[in-house]
Order: C-alpha cells, then structure tokens, then sequence
C-alpha cells in the first residue's frame, strides 16, 4: 500500500493523516481528533474508554478502525488507529462536546437536503450550481458539468438495466472509456492533476468535459442498441464509446496543434476565471 504521510491543521492543532493512493483515501489518527474535539488531558484513554461504550451500544465502529505506522513527538514512527473520513465522521457523533456540535449540525443539515433530493432531484442541481458559484467556476464550465452529471446517470442507469454492480465494475467500465478517450487511466489522469481525492471531472477544463460526455453519452447509446449482458462485453462496449470521442479529440488535436488533455486542475481553472 503506497501512502503519503501528512499532517493538517485543525485550529491550530495538528491531526495526522495517510494518503492511501491504491483505495484513494485518507486516513486520520482518532487519537489526535478526540484530542481536538473534547481538549482531553489522556486522549488515548478517552478512546479506549469510548470503544468500549461503542461495542456496548452494539456499533460496529470499533471494527472499521485500522492501524499505521505514524510519526509521534519524539520523531519516531508508531502504531496508530486511524479511520477514513466516512468513520471519522460516525465518531465524532458519539462524542459529547461543543466542539463536537458543528460538525453534528452540518451532518443533519446534510442528510436533510439528500431526503429532500430524494423527494425532488431538481434540488441536487440548485444546490450544486450554488456550490461550483462559490467555488469561483464560471457559468460556462457549470452548465457543462450540470449537462455531465445528467449524462453520467443516463449511463449509469444503463449500466444497471445491464446488472452492472456499482462500485468497483462502474469503476472498471469508467476506466475503459477513460483510456479510450483521453488515453490515461482515471487514476493516471488524476495524477497528471496534480489531484488525490478530488472529482475527475470538477477538475476538466470545458473542452474535457466535453469530451468525456461524448465518450459517456456514445457508450450508452452503443448498450441500448447491442444490450450487453455480461461486464467483458460492458467493456468492449465502453471501449467503442470511449474510441468514438477519442477520435474527436485527435480530430480537434490535428486542427489546433494543441493536447486536450490538460494538466490544469480546478485551481487553475478558478483562478482564471478571475482574471476576466
């Protein structure tokens, strides 16, 4: 497992954490966030003290806890339980403190809006066009992001008429399309970004997202027509999708002399749009 080792500030505070670049997640030390959230004299023991109140209460949380090698303050590294950020998330909800209490609220504000979603999918769309404006994107970039979400799901939701499981077979056939288009696998692209957690396409320039809609938008209507029934005849077909629009970039590519597939990250993209 490859990891890149880092700390974050949280008020001042350090947190340790672990870039675990094969999974595309971080890992944070628990000890070091209870410490933050209740100013614990004896972190550790509050942890060993909450674990067990945990597995009482019949949580499995305790289960999900890893552990890595981090570095202490005497320089040395040592074991240390760690958790990702969906884990860390669940323990900060059973930790009684006011510092605690923001991040609860934001949790219930959160799961409130993915009910009321639910109930009416327009509101993701608002939501998202009001979070990419103050982000600093330009309303050129999100109506194409909005338009790629839209042709995202039309994929996906062929995908699952075809019994392709969420998870790591959308991330294979997303792969497949990936490379056939832009010649780079996701995680090659991203890191050509500069990038580790962050969404893909948050991070395409307009042309890419463009690209990458014709790739996602041809292997849909490829499937509706062969109606693939197996995940090797779903790649085959990713890859005919994916070629399609690879061919456009060439095409694009020969005219203009220049690559389309670009290192500029959304940084880059933000920064340009204050500039006009």
């Amino acid at each position: 497992m490859t990891k890149e080792t880092s700390i974050i500030l949280f008020n001042q505070k350090k947190v340790r954490r672990y870039w675990d670049e094969e999974k595309e997640l971080w890992y944070f030390s628990v000890v070091d966030v209870i410490e933050i959230l209740t100013d614990s004299k004896r972190p550790r023991k509050y942890w060993n003290d909450l674990k067990k109140k945990l597995f009482n209460e019949g949580s499995e949380l305790s289960e999900k806890i890893g552990q890595l090698k981090m570095p202490s303050s005497d320089g040395k590294n040592y074991l240390t339980d760690v958790a990702e950020t969906e884990n860390i998330l669940r323990l900060i909800q059973s930790i009684p403190s006011p510092k605690a209490e923001p991040f609860k609220l934001w949790l219930a504000r959160v799961g409130y809006e993915r009910i009321e979603e639910t109930e009416d999918p327009e509101l993701a769309f608002e939501r998202a066009m009001l979070t990419y404006l103050k982000k600093g994107y330009s309303k050129e970039w999100i109506n194409q992001r909005l338009k790629s979400i839209e042709v995202r799901k039309e994929l996906t939701d062929e995908w699952q008429k075809r019994g392709v499981k969420r998870g790591l077979e959308y991330a294979i056939l997303t792969d497949e399309i990936t490379r056939a288009w832009a010649e780079k696998s996701v995680k090659e692209y991203k890191k050509f970004k500069g990038l580790k957690k962050q969404n893909l396409r948050d991070n395409m320039t307009n042309l890419e997202l463009v690209l990458n809609m014709l790739a996602e938008a041809s292997t849909t209507e490829i499937a509706k027509k062969k109606k693939p029934k197996t995940l090797t005849e779903n790649k085959k077909i990713a890859r005919q999708g994916g070629h399609v629009a690879g061919t456009a970039r060439k095409e694009i590519e020969s005219q203009t002399g220049e690559s389309i597939v670009s290192p500029d990250n959304a940084a880059k993209l933000q920064l340009e749009n204050k500039k006009k």
